[in-house]
Parts: C-alpha cells; sequence; structure tokens
C-alpha cells in the first residue's frame, strides 16, 4: 500500500510490527451494555469492540452502541500493559447517520460509526489516526484488532486482511471490501490500520455473509459529523474538532521526554521508516499537528477550502468528504505535492492557519508563537530568500494583533461567588449585585498528639470580618471528617445561600493538609461533590508557622532584600488583583517533574505570577507538602494545582493547557473560584472540555481578611 503519500518504501523490522501490535491492542476496547459490575468478563453484555480514538473518546459502529440502553454503555479497557481490565461508563456523543429508525438489532447503515464520550476520565493509550483519507486502495493489506467471544470466553484477537476494493464509489457511505481471513463475531467497532505507515484509516463494519473477510469504513467519514449551525469558535463547539484537537495534543505530548519508556506511535511510524507527506518525520509532523491543535479549528469548511487554494504552486484535490479540520488540511497537501516543493507547502500552509482571524487572547497569541517557531525551525534548511519571506509575512501579521489590556477588575473578592465572565471577556458588574456575600467556614486543626484525629469548627463569615461560629468538635478522625461536618455544613449553608447564589466554602487548613479534598466531599450520598455545588477555596490556617530559612531558603522577616521584585504577601495580593494574571507551572516541564524553586527565587516572580503544581501527589518525588509549604512562604496567596490521580508516565499538556487558558485568558484573579468552581461543574457532569481539571484546588487566601485568632478554637498543645 505504499503511494505518493510515502517517500521511498518503507519497510519496518520485525521489531516494529510488534510495537504495532502492542500499540493497538493497547487502545482497543469491548463495549458492554451498563451494569456490567464486577462480571467484566462475562460475555453475556458483551456487545462489540471499539477503540480509544483520543483522551476520554471512543469509535466504534453505531450497530454496536445500538445495543445500549439510552445511549449509555459501558466501555472496557486495560489501564496498562499486563493489568487487568476496568470499567468505565460511556455515553453516545453522536452516531452516523444520525436518525435512523429502530430495525433489525445489530443493524445500522452505513456509515455506521458513533462516538462514545467517557462518563468520567481515566489514563488509557490512544492510537494515531491518520490525517489522510483512506479513499481507495489496489493490492495491499490492512492490519485489525477486535473482541470476540471463543469458547465461552471473551478475547482479543489480531489479524491481517487483504483491500479488494471499494463499496459505495465516493458516497459518502463508501465502504472498503476485505477479505482473506476469517472475521468472528464481536470485532465490528475495531481499528483497521495501515501496518506500512503505522496509522488507523478505518473501523471494522461488518463480516461477509459468505466467505471470508467484511468491510471496514474509512476514518475520514466522521467528517460528514452534523455541522453547528453557527460558526465554530472553539473545538468545543464542534465534537469532531474537539476529538481530533484533543488526539492531535495527546500524540504531542506523548513525545516529550517523560519516565515512560514504552515506545510512541512516531517512534514506531519512525522504524517503519514513514515519511508523511515526503517531508516530515513522524516527530515533526507530530509536532505540528500538536501546535495546529492549540489553535481554534476553522470557523467553517469553506474557510479552509479558501486556505488551500491560496496555496501557491498546490491545486487541490476533490476530495469527498471535504476536509474540517486543520490535520485535514495537513492530510490534503499530501495528494499533489511536488517532491521539490513539498516542505515550502507545508510551511506556507502553516503561515496561513496562523493568520487566521481569531480572538487575541494571551493563550493563543502564544499558541501562535508557538507555531511560528516550528515554522521558524523547520525552514532553517531553505534558501534564504524564502525565510526572509517568511519573517516579513509574520511580522505584518503580528502588527494586526493586539494583546488584550488588563481589565479594572472593581473591589477585590470579599465577593466569591459572583458569576464570572466568559474567558477572555471584561468583568462586569451584575444588576441587583449587593456586593460581599456571606460565606462558610471550615476550620481544621490536627491534634499534635494524634496526627490522625481534628478538632474542626463550622462558622458563618461576613465580608467584614465578623465570624459567627455553629458547630465545634474535637477528636474527629480525618477519615471520619467528611461525614461528621455534612449537617453543620448544611446548616450552615442553609444561612448563607442566596437564590442561585451558593455562598463560597472557605476550607482553613495547614499547610500539611492542604491536600484535603474538601470539594469531593458530599452533604448527601446521592448529592453533588461540594466543588460542583458552589465556589469552594482553601486557606492557609498556619502560615505563621511555615518553617524558616533552614527548609524554604530564606528568612521570613526579610522581605525586599532579594531584589526590587520582591514583595510582601498583601502587596503581592493587590498587585496580583490589579492586573493580568499569568501562569507558571513550577514543578513539571513538558511531563519530566522539576524541583520547586526556593522561596528566595520565588519572591522574585512578577506580581501578575499565579503559581501552578501539576505533580501534586505524586509520591515519587519530594514532599508536597515542602514544594506547597515553600511557595506560601514566598508570600502567594493564589496558587493552583491538582491532585494527581494519573500512572506515572500519564500526559500532563491539557492540565498546563487548560490552566494557562483559565488563568491568563480571563478577567482577573478575583474570578478564579468562581471559574475553577465551572470546572467541577463541567467535570461532574461528564463533559470533557473539563476533564484536564480532574482533583483541581485553588489555595485563595487573602490576607487582608485573617482567620479567626488562633485561640477561637481549640488547640493541641
Amino acid at each position: 500500500m505504499t503511494n505518493a503519500y510515502d517517500g521511498g518504501a518503507p519497510g519496518g523490522s520485525h521489531a516494529a510490527h510488534h510495537a504495532l501490535r502492542e500499540l493497538v491492542m493497547a487502545a482497543t476496547v469491548r463495549i458492554h451494555r451498563t451494569g456490567v459490575g464486577y462480571a467484566l468478563d462475562e460475555p453475556g453484555s458483551f456487545l462489540g469492540s471499539g477503540f480509544f480514538i483520543a483522551p476520554n473518546w471512543v469509535l466504534t459502529c453505531a450497530h454496536v452502541v445500538n445495543g445500549g440502553e439510552g445511549g449509555e454503555v459501558a466501555v472496557v479497557y486495560q489501564t496498562g500493559p499486563g493489568q487487568g481490565p476496568s470499567a468505565v461508563p460511556g455515553q453516545v456523543a453522536a452516531t452516523l447517520p444520525e436518525h435512523v429508525e429502530r430495525s433489525v438489532p445489530g443493524s445500522w447503515p452505513a456509515p455506521d460509526l458513533a462516538l462514545v464520550r467517557l462518563r468520567e476520565p481515566v489514563d488509557h493509550d490512544c492510537v494515531y489516526v491518520s490525517e489522510r483519507p483512506a479513499a481507495h486502495y489496489g493490492e495491499g493489506r490492512v492490519f485489525y484488532a477486535g473482541w470476540t467471544v471463543t469458547g465461552g470466553q471473551l478475547q482479543i484477537l489480531d489479524g491481517f486482511l487483504s483491500v479488494q476494493g471499494t463499496i459505495g464509489g465516493w458516497s459518502t457511505g463508501a465502504q472498503m471490501r476485505l477479505g482473506h481471513n476469517d472475521l468472528p463475531p464481536g470485532v465490528s467497532g475495531g481499528p483497521v490500520i495501515d501496518p506500512v505507515r503505522g496509522e488507523v484509516i478505518g473501523v471494522l463494519k461488518s463480516r461477509a455473509d459468505h466467505g471470508t473477510g467484511g468491510t471496514s469504513t474509512g476514518i475520514e467519514r466522521l467528517r460528514t459529523l452534523q455541522v453547528p449551525p453557527d460558526a465554530v469558535r472553539s473545538e468545543h463547539d464542534d465534537v469532531y474538532q474537539a476529538v481530533f484537537h484533543a488526539h492531535d495534543r495527546y500524540h504531542r505530548d506523548r513525545q516529550q521526554p517523560s519516565d515512560s519508556r514504552r515506545p510512541t506511535w512516531a517512534d514506531l511510524q519512525a522504524e517503519l521508516g514513514a515519511r508523511p507527506g515526503r517531508t516530515l518525520g513522524p516527530d515533526e509532523r507530530g509536532e505540528l499537528l500538536g501546535r495546529l491543535a492549540e489553535l481554534p479549528p476553522p470557523a467553517t469548511t469553506r474557510g479552509l477550502l479558501d486556505v488551500l487554494d491560496s496555496l501557491p504552486n498546490f491545486q487541490l484535490p476533490t476530495l469527498v468528504p471535504a476536509p474540517r479540520g486543520w490535520r485535514d488540511g495537513l492530510g490534503a497537501l499530501y495528494e499533489n505535492a511536488r517532491q521539490d516543493g513539498a516542505l515550502k507547502l507545508v510551511l506556507d500552509y502553516a503561515m496561513q492557519v496562523m493568520a487566521a482571524e481569531r480572538p487575541a487572547t494571551p493563550s493563543l497569541l502564544d499558541a501562535e508563537q508557538a507555531l511560528w517557531e516550528w515554522v521558524k525551525q523547520a525552514s532553517t534548511g531553505l534558501d534564504s530568500g524564502y525565510r526572509s519571506g517568511l519573517a516579513r509575512r509574520r511580522a505584518q501579521w503580528l502588527g494586526l494583533r493586539r494583546r488584550p489590556h488588563a481589565v479594572p477588575v472593581g473591589p477585590l473578592p470579599s465577593a466569591i461567588g459572583t458569576p464570572s465572565p466568559p474567558l477572555g471577556e471584561p468583568a462586569r458588574e451584575r444588576p441587583g449585585d449587593s456586593g460581599p456575600r456571606l460565606s462558610v467556614l471550615l476550620e481544621v486543626l490536627p491534634r499534635g498528639w494524634e496526627p490522625e484525629r481534628c478538632d474542626w469548627a463550622v462558622s458563618v463569615a461576613a465580608p467584614e470580618g465578623d465570624v459567627i461560629r455553629l458547630h465545634e468538635a474535637e477528636r474527629t478522625s480525618l477519615q471520619e471528617l467528611p461525614a461528621r461536618v455534612t449537617a453543620p455544613l448544611a446548616e450552615a449553608f442553609r444561612q448563607c445561600d442566596e437564590p442561585g447564589r451558593p455562598a463560597a466554602l472557605h476550607a482553613a487548613l495547614p499547610h500539611l493538609l492542604l491536600g484535603l479534598a474538601v470539594d469531593d466531599w458530599r452533604l448527601r450520598p446521592d448529592g453533588p461533590p461540594l466543588g460542583a455545588e458552589r465556589p469552594v477555596v482553601v486557606r492557609c490556617s498556619d502560615r505563621d508557622q511555615l518553617p524558616g530559612d533552614g527548609e524554604y531558603g530564606t528568612s521570613g522577616a526579610e522581605w525586599g532584600a532579594a531584589g526590587d521584585e520582591d514583595l510582601d504577601p498583601q502587596d503581592r495580593w493587590r498587585r496580583l488583583h490589579a492586573r493580568d494574571a499569568q501562569t507558571e507551572v513550577l514543578d513539571c516541564d513538558d511531563g519530566v517533574r522539576e524541583p520547586v524553586p526556593t522561596a528566595a527565587e520565588l519572591r522574585r516572580r512578577p506580581p501578575r505570577t499565579v503559581p501552578v503544581l501539576c505533580r501534586y501527589g505524586d509520591q515519587r518525588y519530594e514532599d508536597d507538602a515542602a514544594a506547597l509549604g515553600r511557595i506560601l512562604y514566598a508570600g502567594f496567596g493564589v496558587v493552583l494545582w491538582r491532585r494527581w490521580r494519573s500512572q506515572p508516565d500519564a500526559v500532563c499538556g491539557e492540565f498546563h493547557r487548560g490552566a494557562k487558558q483559565v488563568v491568563d485568558d480571563g478577567a482577573g484573579a478575583m474570578f478564579l473560584p468562581d471559574l475553577v468552581h465551572g470546572l467541577r461543574v463541567k467535570r461532574h457532569a461528564g463533559l470533557t472540555e473539563a476533564y484536564w481539571a480532574d482533583g483541581i484546588a485553588l489555595l485563595y487566601d487573602d490576607p487582608q481578611r485573617p482567620l479567626p485568632g488562633a485561640g477561637d478554637l481549640l488547640e493541641a498543645p
């Protein structure tokens, strides 16, 4: 199956083909009816196969999920090599065709595709999907994988099939005819892979009624998913764009340095000798696609086609279905690219994408700059005239971009719980706002001689600083604390909540307990987590007891001694809330764990800095409390982190990206409690665009609003 897509004659070693098999099998899943429970290996609920096409997205056949109830299915997958199966609930998000009258179970008209969105985030492997249409293949072979029932047991199987042509010609329901191998029941929905280039190109649809083989549907048929009625402004407006942007960022992030020794899809493709478009290596292609996926998708298909038509010395081929995303446009370049001009064609395309009209938010300007850095690096071997032309075009377009100015955000956030504006829009007062509001304060104090027990209290806190104690208790185990506080918290919320405006919860915790997942607690077993019900922030109750220079690197009494940017906590708080905020991930560099800087170094950070911790709870590294304590000791009152719940080699690019968008593109630091609350609401609702925020926590500790005195709560000596 070599053609114009590849330059040279790809081959690949036996080890490469073995690696391909392992990568495919790791991402291939089983689809079951809901209620599978602990009987994950029982074939009675088994419906068919599928595969992870992007983080928390499964692609399968529509006729497979048609056997579920109400669009709900269970996805059974393996969390890693040699590990047992796990089940996660899934919701059918889209089918092709969309509307079909129920007929014979197990049947569905072409193209017979379905996307399943997981109801909760999990760690898993994803396949690499070709950005080039499968179209028509002559003689050749494809590799497939899927699940079936053999001897009463569920088993995964794989093999090769010959390509024997197509059914349906160029119509949107075209299928590839496959033969020379048996396809047992259950494999429908499994991936079809080009073993020469190491890419998924289709989905197994059906097996032959007579003889061997069956049919598959090309991945490009997903381009025919229903288009939103309005122009697409972000990837989350369009399920197609959401899936493939997540796919491309995943594979870009997997290629970053990490502790994992497992080969990636780009590693495999390099071993196979693939050269996408005759000019890019698999790693270059993956990096380019990842950077394109940081930008908003094309507003319309017509706009994307206009970009392709504008490229010099390029004849846009007739493609059905037409390209829909930036990655599809790149794939279209492979068709008619000349050997001597292929790289320039790719670079011209990237420049046109860079210049597309979009909002000039800080994160998008940074994404454009990252794409420009890729273009500069890729063009170093080309002639100087072409390189200088690229620089002139970039300078011209850059002059049209305007980074937004700082937005006055009004009174400082004693009014947590006011609605926050959409990212990138200025803050506006809401008619009828009454200013600062009541909040609920939970104080937790560990007992020195009983480290597993604590004293605690629940109070109503007024904006001016008055605190009304409602309940206090002693000697409660930390394990029992979430259940013990529910009734007092419910009463406090009842006294403070207003219609449509739930009161915020401030959890005052000592620095050794700042990782306590208060936002995950529930007032009732069937209720939402507290963090999805109302804004929940943490505050540090023992800043005055943080260790000194021996632990954190500088004396707390010498504010300002380290340089002009050295700020005391109140000054840093005031200046942060008077300008745009900006994230800085302190403990992770593209997936590689880094030590948190010393307190002296942290104090030199600009006032607009919001520290971010990516790997809080990753026990393989330094103590989390020490890292977070160092940040607090340096005087920061706003810190964002996530409680690490992932596998050691899990990618974290989505968390970095999401944190940057929330903080850098937001209307000001005062809105962070409400923005984090909004993310928790979306996460609880099962919206994949918020899964990066799973376990997110926000320290929001106003030094101008001190906590009650230490003597107000019984202390352990």
